[in-house]
Formats: C-alpha cells, sequence, structure tokens
C-alpha cells in the first residue's frame, strides 16, 4: 500500500511536464493530468454485508485525459466504519453474558472497527455533452485492483492478553482478493482550476479470501471464497494541470 501511494506521488511530479504549458478550455479538447480528492459514502453486499455495515470512504487518484477524451490512471480509498455486523467473534474466550476478563480481573473494554482500502489502476472515456465546453460531459471508467477489509480490534492500555499482539490477527479477519471496479457519473473542468469536480456512482466486485493461517475462534483456517461487493455515491475535487491561457483583449 505504502508503495502504491509512493509511485502515484512519482506520477503526479512528472505529469507537471506531461501537461500543455497553456489552454484555452472554452475552445478545444485539451490534453491534460487529473489529481483529485473524493469522497464515498458504500453499501456492502455479498458476503461483505455479512460482516460491515455502510461505510464512508476517502480516497485520491491520477488521471491523464487525452485530447480525444480517453483517460487512463489509477485510484484508491481508505474505508472506514466504527461499528461492525459480525458478531461472536470472541465467543470462544468471553464470559457468557459476551464479555472479556483482563489481566486486572474486571471486563475488558474492547472496540470493533471497519478498516480497508481499494487500490488499483482506471481507464475510461468522457463523452462531451452537457457541459459548457469539450472537457465536460458523461465519464465512464473501468478499472482492476486490489480489494483488502480486515476488523480493527482495540483494547486501550492492552489490559486483555487474550487479544493482545499477534493474538490479536487470530480474530481480525484480514481478507483481501482481486477486484473489478466500474464509475459512471458527470466531470466538469471548468476553465478556472479550482472549478472542477466529479460526482457519480461507483461499483466493486472482489474475489477474496481470508488470509490469516488460523482462526482462533473457528479453531481451523477458513479458507472460504468470498465474493464481495460495494456500491456507492462519490464526488471529488479535481486539480488539472494546465494553465489557463491569457485573455485576449483587442484595441482600436
Amino acid at each position: 500500500m505504502k508503495n502504491y501511494f509512493i509511485s502515484i506521488l512519482l506520477i503526479i511530479c512528472c505529469s507537471a511536464y506531461i501537461s500543455p504549458a497553456q489552454v484555452n478550455i472554452k475552445d478545444s479538447v485539451i490534453s491534460t493530468s487529473l489529481i483529485s480528492i473524493s469522497y464515498s459514502y458504500q453499501f456492502p453486499g455479498g458476503d461483505l454485508s455479512k460482516r460491515f455495515l455502510s461505510n464512508n470512504a476517502i480516497g485520491g487518484s491520477y488521471f491523464y485525459k487525452t485530447k480525444n477524451n480517453w483517460i487512463i490512471g489509477a485510484d484508491g480509498f481508505f474505508m472506514f466504519r466504527d461499528t461492525i455486523k459480525e458478531t461472536g467473534i470472541f465467543n470462544s474466550i468471553s464470559t457468557k453474558d459476551g464479555n472479556i476478563i483482563d489481566g486486572n480481573g474486571i471486563y475488558a473494554e474492547v472496540h470493533l472497527y471497519e478498516r480497508g482500502f481499494y487500490a488499483g489502476i482506471k481507464g475510461g472515456k468522457l463523452f462531451p455533452v452537457f457541459g459548457p465546453n469539450k472537457n465536460s460531459g458523461i465519464v465512464i471508467l473501468c478499472g482492476l485492483g486490489l480489494l483488502q477489509h480486515k476488523i480493527r480490534i482495540e483494547n486501550p492500555n492492552n489490559t486483555a492478553s487474550q487479544i493482545k499482539g499477534d493474538y490479536k490477527k487470530g480474530y481480525d479477519r484480514l481478507t483481501n482478493g482481486l477486484a473489478l471496479s466500474e464509475f459512471i457519473g458527470y466531470m466538469f473542468l471548468g476553465n478556472s482550476r479550482l472549478v472542477s469536480f466529479y460526482a457519480g456512482f461507483e461499483f466493486t466486485q472482489a474475489l477474496t479470501q481470508n488470509r490469516r493461517s488460523y482462526n482462533f475462534d473457528m479453531m481451523r483456517p477458513d479458507k472460504t471464497k468470498r465474493s464481495d461487493l460495494l456500491s456507492g455515491f462519490k464526488i471529488g475535487w479535481i486539480l488539472p494541470l494546465y494553465k489557463r491561457s491569457p485573455e485576449k483583449y483587442y484595441y482600436n
């Protein structure tokens, strides 16, 4: 994951030399690099809906748009929520009322969170309709990447040895696998670089599997093949790396 974002940063730095120095976006179709940050509200489906509820996602992307309105690049997002749906994870180490006894002989404070990410490459095309210029319109993108998610387990002060250190990994359900991603929406590139955005719907389908060697609560490895689905509304702010051409003035 770290290497992925380093690669994206290097591409962004180099893109300043790829983009044309000055363009008139009002009158022509341009080629340019597009950097964006985004927010999504997502709904799980398939096997993912048995473990998690709807979640938030913060993401970023780098894309290059050609003069023919083809788009190619890479994107990703970090997904999170402070509650989960799956229950019974700690049944084997809990009391009858569902609590874990810590090293002090009292009920341990335990919090479970949803955490995950998607990272991949994407490409597609922009169709210049319903826009103020030929660089704005309906955009359709498809991509391939990696989806990963897990249950983040927190025990303040680490008082419960049952879920401390490496023991925690036996319960966190670390899962990942190859994913397909699709986006359809509207992209607006303004003559002012600060007024550029996109909004639409994104869909993700992943074939995943638990990656831990042993699940303590199941007392065996989990080799189940999963089908994890995500769908949701996505909105992003775009920073195009082009310079606006100077205004022309005519004098008699």
